[in-house]
């Protein structure tokens, strides 16, 4: 019997990383997708290819985009400074639109190999209050799916996958551990150096760090 086929998101994080690890465990050949996309941290991508290579995926695409040349981000424009503070409110670190077009790739990728699921580590407990990471945006987004795939039309299914979703970071840390992922290839920083060395006072780096904190597990992370 041929193995049930997923397209994961990878974008070098640690969320990412253990949702891929999840999908492995699950049984599903594993199809890696990333994004150069005009993120600050761009070492995120060399850790996207350590992740996939270490986890031994069928094949990893990396796609060129231009969405940060529209700005409104701190992630993707440089006029704009990553904060440092913790801040009410969606932060200026939220990439307008990111996840729905990171999505839409991924599933006219799984529509080409006939795939049964999408995976993504989007998280609605410890994150940074974006809304394209919240539950009722992967239901609508699954409702698209349903809609608009030729695979789901004559009676097929797609699943968006969200294993992440009700799980603080802790917990994501510990299920991560006991898959054996090797957190120290991973890069959460929204302004990690080009060495991948994390700044530690970002919104990401104090949400991960407390993570491992409350995990009781060390933390790998290599710092400025």
């Amino acid at each position: 019997m041929s193995k049930k086929t997923a397209i994961v998101l990878v974008s070098g994080g640690l969320d990412s990383a253990t949702c891929l690890a999840m999908a492995k465990a699950q049984g599903y050949e594993c199809y890696a997708i990333s994004f150069e996309y005009g993120q600050r941290s761009s070492c995120e991508l060399q850790a996207a290819k350590e992740i996939t290579k270490a986890a031994d995926v069928v094949e990893h695409k990396i796609f060129s985009l231009q969405i940060g040349e529209l700005g409104g981000s701190a992630l993707t424009d440089e006029h704009i400074q990553v904060p440092e503070e913790i801040s009410t409110g969606i932060p200026v670190t939220y990439v307008p639109a990111r996840n729905t077009i990171f999505l839409s790739y991924a599933l006219a990728w799984a529509e080409v190999l006939n795939g049964e699921a999408i995976f993504i580590g989007v998280n609605a407990l410890d994150y940074s209050g974006y809304p394209d990471c919240r539950p009722e945006y992967v239901s609508a987004f699954q409702r698209l799916i349903n809609l608009a795939t030729k695979k789901c039309a004559e009676g097929g299914a797609i699943v968006l996958e969200t294993p992440l979703i009700d799980l603080n970071k802790a917990e994501i840390i510990k299920a991560g551990v006991r898959l054996g992922v090797n957190y120290a290839n991973t890069v959460s920083c929204y302004q990690a150096a080009k060495s991948g060395k994390a700044c530690g006072r970002c919104d990401s780096c104090r949400i991960r760090r407390k993570g491992f904190i409350d995990a009781g597990v060390v933390d790998p992370t290599h710092y400025q």
